[in-house]
C-alpha cells in the first residue's frame, strides 16, 4: 500500500497536498489488476499509450513494483511484429476491442522503459525489456516516410496507413530519443535509429505540410514541444501563438477549439510542456485551475467538463488523467527521472535535425 512518505515528492501548493497525493496514486493502482494491466477504468479498454503513462506516474510515487508489472504486461502482450493492438477490452481474457496498431502507441514503451530505468537504477530490467523496446521501435520506423513523418497506424489487414499525426509523430520523436538513451546504456548502438531520429524532428520543425491538418486540437499545438522536437524561442512563440485559443482561465485547456469543454489530460500535459520551457509558473496555473475536475471519494480526476452547460462529460475517473497530473506534479516538483524523460536535456537527438532535407 502506497505510504504518505513516498508521495512527498507529489505534494504542490493549491494543486496536490500529501492526503491529495496519496489518494491519487491509490486510485491508480486500484484500478490496476493483479496481472498489471491498467484500463482506462474498471470495465473501460486498455491502450498501450495510456497504460504506460499510468505505470509512470506510478513509478513517480515509487510505487516501482507495481509499475514493473504494468511493463511486464507489455512484454506478454507484445505481438510478433513488436506491436500491441490499440485496445483491449477489460477482462481477464484481454479480448482485443480494437486491432488496429497505432506507431505512437507502440513507442511509448520506450519512454516508460527508460523512465523506470532512472527512477529504480534497475539493470536487470532493462535486459528484459530491452528486445520490446527493440521490436516496438523496428515496428514504427518501417511506417517512417520518405520525409521523416511517421504513418499513424497499420490496419488490421497489415495495410500501412501513410498519414502522419503531428501529436503522434512528436511523442514518437520523444520515445525514439529515449530508446536511443537505452542503446547508449546497454552499449549496442543503433546508427538507424539516429537517422530516423533527425529525420522526424526536422519533419516536425520544418515541414507542417506532411502532417494530417488537426489544428483545431491542442495536443498539435503543444506537442511538438513536449515532444522536444521544438526547443528555445520556437517552442516559445509557438505556445504564445496558440494561447488564446486553447487555455480557458480558471478552467483548464481545451481538448479542440472552439468546443467549449477542457479537459484534464491535455491541460496536465500542457503545464508538462511549460515546465519544459522554464514557466514552471505558468505550469503551476494551469495545474491549479483543473482542480475542479477532481473527485474526491476516488482521488481520481473526471476526463473533461464542458463549461457552457456546467456539466462533467465523459462521465469517466480516467488511469490517465490521474497520471498525466501526477507526472506535471512530479516534474515541478523535482522528480529527477520524470524531469530527465521531459526535459530531454540529456536524451540523444540523433543525426542533427538540420541537416536534413
Amino acid at each position: 500500500m502506497t505510504s504518505p512518505e513516498r508521495t512527498e515528492r507529489l505534494v504542490l501548493p493549491g494543486v496536490l497536498t500529501a492526503d491529495q497525493a496519496l489518494a491519487t496514486v491509490r486510485g491508480i493502482l486500484a484500478v490496476q489488476r493483479e496481472d498489471g494491466a491498467i484500463p482506462w477504468f474498471r470495465g473501460h479498454h486498455l491502450d498501450p499509450w495510456d497504460h504506460t503513462e499510468a505505470a509512470m506516474a506510478l513509478d513517480a510515487a515509487g510505487e516501482h513494483a507495481a509499475a514493473a508489472r504494468a511493463y511486464e504486461w507489455l512484454a506478454r502482450h507484445q505481438n510478433a511484429d513488436g506491436s500491441w493492438y490499440a485496445a483491449y477490452a477489460d477482462g481477464d481474457a484481454d479480448a482485443v476491442s480494437d486491432d488496429g496498431r497505432e506507431t505512437n502507441f507502440c513507442a511509448y514503451v520506450a519512454v516508460g522503459v527508460w523512465h523506470h530505468y532512472l527512477s529504480t537504477g534497475d539493470e536487470a530490467f532493462v535486459d528484459r525489456m530491452w528486445p520490446v523496446v527493440v521490436a516496438a521501435v523496428e515496428f514504427v520506423l518501417a511506417l517512417q516516410q520518405p520525409g521523416g513523418q511517421i504513418g499513424w497506424k497499420r490496419e488490421p489487414d497489415g495495410t500501412a496507413v501513410t498519414d502522419a499525426l503531428l501529436t503522434g509523430s512528436s511523442s514518437v520523436h520523444q520515445a525514439l530519443r529515449c530508446a536511443l538513451a537505452l542503446a547508449e546504456l546497454r552499449d549496442d548502438p543503433q546508427p538507424d535509429w539516429e537517422l530516423a531520429t533527425g529525420a522526424l524532428a526536422h519533419a516536425v520543425r520544418r515541414h507542417p505540410e506532411r502532417f494530417l491538418d488537426k489544428n483545431r486540437y491542442s495536443m498539435d499545438w503543444y506537442y511538438p514541444v513536449l515532444g522536444g522536437a521544438l526547443t528555445g524561442a520556437e517552442a516559445k512563440a509557438r505556445i504564445e501563438e496558440g494561447w488564446d485559443r486553447f487555455v480557458v482561465p480558471g478552467l483548464g485547456v481545451r481538448c479542440v477549439d472552439p468546443n467549449p469543454w477542457v479537459t484534464g489530460g491535455e491541460s496536465a500535459e500542457l503545464a508538462l510542456a511549460l515546465w519544459v520551457l522554464g514557466e514552471s509558473d505558468r505550469a503551476l496555473d494551469v495545474l491549479r485551475s483543473i482542480q475542479h475536475l477532481r473527485d474526491t471519494e476516488s482521488g481520481l480526476y473526471w476526463t473533461g467538463y464542458v463549461f457552457e452547460d456546467a456539466a462533467i462529460w465523459p462521465v469517466e475517473l480516467t488511469t490517465w488523467t490521474a497520471g498525466s497530473l501526477l507526472l506535471a506534479v512530479a516534474a515541478l516538483g523535482g522528480d529527477e527521472a520524470t524531469c530527465a524523460v521531459f526535459s530531454g536535456e540529456a536524451l540523444p537527438v540523433g543525426l542533427d535535425p538540420d541537416c536534413c532535407a
